[in-house]
């Protein structure tokens, strides 16, 4: 018999330390999530040193990758972005969707806090990985 897909499961585009091979890689994670593609957003990617931060939207484009994530899984990337219920965290939960394989996928993003960018120089590649 065919293990049925998990109905609470939800999907996070990640840009930065999260990304495979990053200091936060998210498959050191558990439960462990599912790889389901690349792909880029809309936005800005600004370098605040250790990790990025994005900002949504406008023609600029951001490089990463989609995962399959649990509830609890959910949780501990909230901790770790420092969201706030009254949305003043380091980061704020928003949803995008973002096509992958040409399928529309919903995701969860982290955007940074506006008031945590100013004066921080933006990635113009979109790609925290290769920066330079």
């Amino acid at each position: 018999m065919m293990p049925q897909p998990d109905p609470t499961a939800r999907h996070v585009f990640v840009y930065g330390t999260l990304r495979c091979g990053g200091s936060n890689d998210i498959s050191r994670f558990s439960p462990a999530p599912q790889r389901v593609g690349d792909g880029e957003i809309a936005g800005t990617l600004f370098d605040l040193d250790a990790y990025p931060g994005a900002v949504l939207g406008g023609p600029a484009r951001i490089k990463g990758e989609i995962y399959r994530i649990t509830p609890a899984l959910e949780v501990q990337l909230d901790a770790l972005e420092e969201v706030k219920p009254d949305g003043s965290g380091e980061y704020i939960r928003r949803e995008v969707v973002v096509e992958v394989a040409g399928r529309p996928i919903a995701c969860l993003v982290y955007e940074i806090h506006p008031a945590r960018i100013e004066g921080r120089p933006v990635i113009a590649s979109g790609d925290w990985m290769s920066r330079a």
